[in-house]
């Protein structure tokens, strides 16, 4: 029996309404005031995915932006299921094969040379960055760098160290004071403009605002500069095409090392293997998880360059880095992201995906002249829309208003997301993230159905 026969078999033995009993008494939904009605999924299959009642719907932001090769891959499952049965587990105190296979797989899709630290989730990966930087900067003679920036609007997980660096208020109330040595600079939102000004006479001010901050805080005191290549889940925000280089010079002149969280913009989410080589950088440490395995097992990794390594081999009874997560390089998570991979590869659907991006934003682009639309923003398969009450004032619609939108489409079999929980005020913006296994009719089912939402509103 598979996996899917498995879940419909559940679905079968217990009625909608007893499981819907049990998630009530037992089950604490994520993100979510408690939600006494959620959807119950029972199977997926490609960009589909299909609830307990039967009805089927386009998966538009695969899972959480993550489940890239779409669902249903029996060839994923097997490749778990082998690994499992050979050995399930072994310590990255130690090595297994499939994480030395895919440590080297990684490198061959950063183009460089980096050593692979493996944790769970986007959180942890940062979390590891974090003492990487630290450690190296104080092993490196260099121990007041301890501080690190990052941007507002911005999202880096919800533990104690990534949730510091995350730049969305929401997500903090109640939780602070959170870690010391947190500072944020205004986001490359050109749409509003955080100085002011416009894109090709503004001088760029947006990534010289961590000049303005190093000079504050001192220069001597920064460890990193932690940053997605795109701003994704706090509102698809797309920096200027030279901002990435610039922040990138600004490391170079004052010894700081540049962080890139590709943990939604990496394994071809954004039509290139990693989101930053649209920009043509090089990052000091990157940080990666979702698209790895395609959600189908927990993964994630922090890549740090090879010659930042040589600082932890020196001798010395505490120069070694001392950090240890049970789960990481799990063996059966890495065979899991090689065979992911090796389907990516094999489909070319890093190419697929950067042309399904360029479909859904030429087809959607007539969006922006309805009166509540302020600006439409994609970057590879990623797309963000920005709802305004008018366009002149610019003020961010009303969660009524959002909300009416992603309900006609889930009544409509399309699923979408937004930007939930972010700044106080700005949750504003409706998020498309399908699978790469998405159909050209698929595309024009997604493109329709949300037209025919806004023609509602």
């Amino acid at each position: 029996m598979n996996d899917r026969s498995i879940q419909e078999s559940n679905a079968q033995v217990f009625s909608k309404e007893e499981l819907l009993e049990l998630d009530r008494k037992f089950v604490w939904h994520h993100m979510s005031v408690h939600n006494p009605n959620p959807m119950i999924f029972v199977s997926g299959k490609n960009s589909s995915v299909t609830d307990i009642d039967g009805k089927t719907y386009i998966d538009g932001m695969s899972g959480l932006w993550c489940v890239n090769v779409g669902y249903g891959r029996e060839e994923i499952a097997k490749a778990a299921a082998d690994q499992m049965v050979a050995i399930p587990y072994v310590p990255m105190s130690q090595g297994n094969v499939p994480s030395i296979l895919l440590a080297e797989k990684i490198n061959e899709w950063l183009g460089g040379n980096y050593r692979i630290f493996y944790s769970n989730s986007g959180s942890d990966a940062n979390e590891v960055a974090f003492k990487i930087a630290r450690q190296y900067h104080q092993q490196n003679g260099e121990p007041s760098r301890f501080k690190f920036i990052s941007r507002y609007r911005a999202y880096h997980g919800n533990s104690m160290g990534a949730l510091s660096a995350t730049g969305q208020a929401h997500r903090k109330t109640k939780y602070e004071p959170l870690s010391v040595g947190f500072h944020h600079v205004a986001p490359p939102y050109c749409y509003r403009c955080p100085f002011g000004k416009t894109y090709g006479e503004c001088g760029l001010e947006c990534a010289k605002a961590y000049e303005d901050l190093i000079n504050y805080e001192g220069a001597d005191t920064i460890a990193g500069i932690i940053m997605e290549p795109v701003i994704t889940g706090g509102g698809v925000i797309v920096p200027p095409p030279e901002y990435l280089t610039e922040v990138r010079n600004i490391c170079d002149r004052h010894g700081i090392l540049l962080i890139v969280d590709e943990v939604i913009c990496g394994f071809g989410r954004s039509g290139k293997p990693f989101g930053h080589q649209n920009f043509n950088i090089k990052p000091d440490i990157i940080t990666m998880a979702k698209g790895m395995t395609s959600a189908y097992t927990p993964l994630s990794a922090t890549a740090i360059r090879s010659d930042l390594y040589e600082q932890f081999k020196k001798p010395g009874a505490d120069n070694h880095f001392r950090h240890v997560n049970t789960f990481g390089g799990n063996p059966a998570s890495c065979a899991v992201a090689l065979k992911n991979l090796e389907i990516i590869e094999q489909e070319k659907l890093i190419d697929r995906a950067a042309y399904l991006g360029n479909e859904l934003r030429k087809k959607l682009d007539r969006l922006i002249m309805h009166k509540n639309v302020g600006d439409i923003r994609s970057f590879g398969f990623i797309l963000g829309i920005e709802l305004v009450e008018d366009k002149e004032s610019k003020i961010p619609a009303s969660p009524e208003k959002v909300m009416k939108i992603i309900k006609e489409c889930k009544e409509n079999g399309l699923i979408i997301g937004k930007n939930g929980d972010t700044v106080p005020g700005f949750n504003n913006i409706l998020t498309l993230s399908p699978p790469f296994t998405t159909t050209d009719e698929e595309i024009d089912f997604i493109v329709t159905t949300l037209l025919q939402a806004f023609a509602k509103l």
